[in-house]
């Protein structure tokens, strides 16, 4: 007799989804859309954003991309943003096609910063990005919670608080294919390589070469992929 759900017993592999999607063009009414909502809202893009930011129908998400896409310096088809996506500095973000954003995750730009994000790339819920000097480069995995910081105060002088020290914004670059795991965080000036699997709750304080496998805090490289 069979069942129409089997219990799973042991681990399988499946085809991926969202790294194998063709790229697939938007309606044609989302860019008169976009442009007139440029045009209509400009500085007030934000108290627009607001309205669609926590619902999860369908006229929620499609009224996020479009905002995303009105305020973007550029901004590809098929792009995904989940419910209570946060960011600052939408004017500097440049992003590629077929993007996915998931839910609560926030990237946080600056006004005379840059922020790249390439095509295909997936970025998981609850992640964070100090977009301030940012690139992910095309078909960039970035798991739930993982964290970017691109900016630390300079500590000097002694005899003031740290938090009012003038920071220090360095690069962060994540080359084209690599794979950041859950909760990880990348430090600022880090360089993480073409390719390159970053083990989850990793701590990376140096660059990665491309196509290594890294781990553990501080993390270190364990083996060529």
């Amino acid at each position: 007799m069979s069942t129409l759900l089997e219990e799973p017993t042991q681990s399988r592999t499946v085809a991926a989804i969202h790294g194998r999607n063709t790229s697939q063009s938007d309606p044609a009414f989302e860019a008169g859309f976009a442009e007139w909502l440029e045009t209509h809202y400009g500085d007030h893009l934000l108290d627009a954003y607001a309205r669609f930011a926590t619902g999860d129908g369908k006229l929620d998400a499609m009224m996020r991309k479009l905002l995303f896409k009105a305020g973007a310096r550029s901004c590809g088809s098929g792009l995904q943003v989940g419910s209570q996506v946060g960011f600052k500095h939408l004017e500097t973000f440049e992003i590629g096609t077929n993007v996915f954003i998931g839910a609560g995750a926030y990237i946080q730009g600056r006004f005379d910063g840059h922020c790249k994000i390439g095509n295909q790339v997936w970025i998981g819920p609850q992640a964070y990005f100090d977009a301030r000097n940012l690139e992910l480069g095309d078909h960039v995995g970035w798991g739930p919670g993982a964290k970017v910081l691109g900016s630390q105060h300079t500590g000097l002088p002694t005899d003031v608080p740290v938090i009012a020290t003038d920071l220090e914004i360095k690069p962060v670059r994540i080359g084209a294919g690599a794979d950041i795991g859950t909760n990880a965080t990348i430090l600022p000036g880090v360089t993480i390589g073409e390719g390159a699997i970053i083990g989850a709750g990793a701590v990376v304080n140096t660059d990665i070469p491309a196509y290594t496998v890294a781990a553990g805090v501080p993390a270190r490289v364990l083996r060529k992929r």
